[in-house]
């Protein structure tokens, strides 16, 4: 049975994810690393796990340092200090859920060999444990969200802009806008204090999700509007007009201005980082930050992101940092508005859409899938990661997800009508396997 998805564990609260899972988790990684931090998002439910998991590891006599709520790219750079971290989220999810990831000291989560040594001692029967006189050390630090922005702000220089930040209630509240001050920004906030539940909007900040962070930065004049996911590894963007900057957007700007040589993207990224970038090489790897982190240290690339808006600078470490990202959107808007650069880029008409698909059934049906996309007869075929195909007016992917048991489709399409079509295309494949 396999637990590790391509961005750690997530589930329901008290189904798929228990204090127990994640206590036996804590014992597992503290039995492969005498040390690791601890940190938890804004949920209700990450503090008691957070407990669980420094249970877990002090059980097996590794110690434990626990560095509070804390973003997912703060907990990462605070491993920079230790052997490993273990961060309690569910990034975007809903409030009902929660899950675990785990860290690498280069700011890279665990691959996926060291997923299947945390597996391998989660299915013993027993998992060694410390006597009572080797159980591990305990201690609460208070440097981790000073220590990530300082390593931040050493890199971006001073700025002075006028920004929006809408935290989404989630733990980036507590560094994002700290952060922008301190580099001299004037910043206006949105949902800025942590809250679980999160009464402001969703954890997602989709474009219906950040309609009042638009409209916030038209009265207020500012030049850029921020917007984070619930534990801050998500970052998209408002230009100045209001107009929603998504991944698919915000992608190939970065790569350009990032990459010099390599870019490395997913296999679900938009074909316009191809047209618009010259000169550079793009590398496409599976979907999952994790893979976009294995990728980059493999080919030494540049820049690495994601559609969802997860942005990988290994100039400053491997894990995916909205609140970098945060910072060199706004450095890049003083230089040029971001309206202005985002007209250059190319845009693609993108459709995508989640069915259920049977756990059971999986294996089967995207054998199937893939017997499916091959009888349409297209340009290229990619089984890195599902089925990607490629015909001359766009593409189609279609991949089970790694975290719900759902298949994803995603089509790119030259135009809306390309689009379209390759969307009937794809879903009469789907409904002749799925039904």
């Amino acid at each position: 049975m396999k637990l590790f998805g391509s961005s750690g564990i997530r589930g329901e609260f008290n189904k798929d994810i228990t204090p127990e899972l994640v206590f036996k988790i804590g014992q597992a990684v503290g039995n492969l690393y005498d040390e690791a931090v601890v940190g938890w998002d804004a949920r209700t439910t990450s503090p008691l796990l957070a407990k669980s998991a420094v249970s877990g590891l002090l059980y097996a006599g590794s110690n434990a340092y626990v560095a509070g709520m804390v973003t997912t790219p703060t907990l990462a750079s605070a491993a920079k200090d230790l052997k490993a971290g273990i961060m309690i989220t569910a990034s975007h999810n809903p409030p009902t859920d929660n899950g675990v990831k785990l860290w690498n000291p280069d700011g890279s989560s665990f691959g996926s060999r060291q997923m299947e040594e945390v597996e391998e001692l989660l299915f013993r029967e027993r998992i060694p444990t410390a006597a009572w006189n080797q159980v591990g050390k305990l201690q609460t630090i208070d440097w981790a969200t000073e220590r990530h922005a300082s390593r931040i702000a050493e890199q971006i220089g001073d700025l002075n802009a006028k920004v929006v930040v809408d935290c989404g209630n989630g733990a980036s509240s507590v560094i994002t806008p700290y952060l922008l001050r301190k580099l001299g920004c004037e910043v206006t906030t949105l949902n800025a204090h942590p809250d679980g539940s999160f009464p402001g909007r969703s954890s997602e900040p989709t474009k219906e999700n950040t309609q009042l962070l638009a409209k916030c930065v038209v009265e207020t004049g500012a030049d850029i509007g921020i917007a984070h996911d619930g534990d801050g590894d998500r970052t998209v963007a408002v230009d100045e007009k209001g107009n929603f900057a998504d991944g698919d957007a915000l992608m190939p700007l970065l790569c350009k201005l990032e990459g010099k040589t390599k870019v490395v993207v997913p296999i679900n990224a938009t074909m316009a980082v191809d047209k618009y970038l010259d000169g550079v090489d793009v590398v496409r790897c599976k979907v999952g930050d994790v893979f976009v982190s294995e990728k980059i240290k493999e080919v030494n690339a540049d820049f690495g992101g994601e559609p969802s808006g997860t942005w990988v600078f290994p100039r400053s470490f491997l894990c995916p940092d909205g609140i970098f990202a945060a910072a060199r959107l706004v450095q890049i808007v003083q230089e040029r508005p971001l309206s202005e650069r985002l007209a250059e880029i190319p845009r693609f008409s993108v459709i995508r859409e989640r069915v259920p698909l049977d756990p059971a059934r999986r294996d089967d049906a995207m054998l199937r899938i893939g017997e499916g996309l091959k009888a349409l007869d297209p340009n290229e075929l990619s089984d890195m990661d599902g089925y990607r195909v490629v015909f001359h007016n766009g593409w189609i992917l279609l991949r089970p997800s790694g975290t719900e048991p759902k298949l994803k489709i995603v089509i790119e399409g030259d135009t809306k009508e390309d689009a379209e079509a390759l969307y009937q295309k794809a879903m009469s494949v789907v409904k002749g396997v799925l039904g």
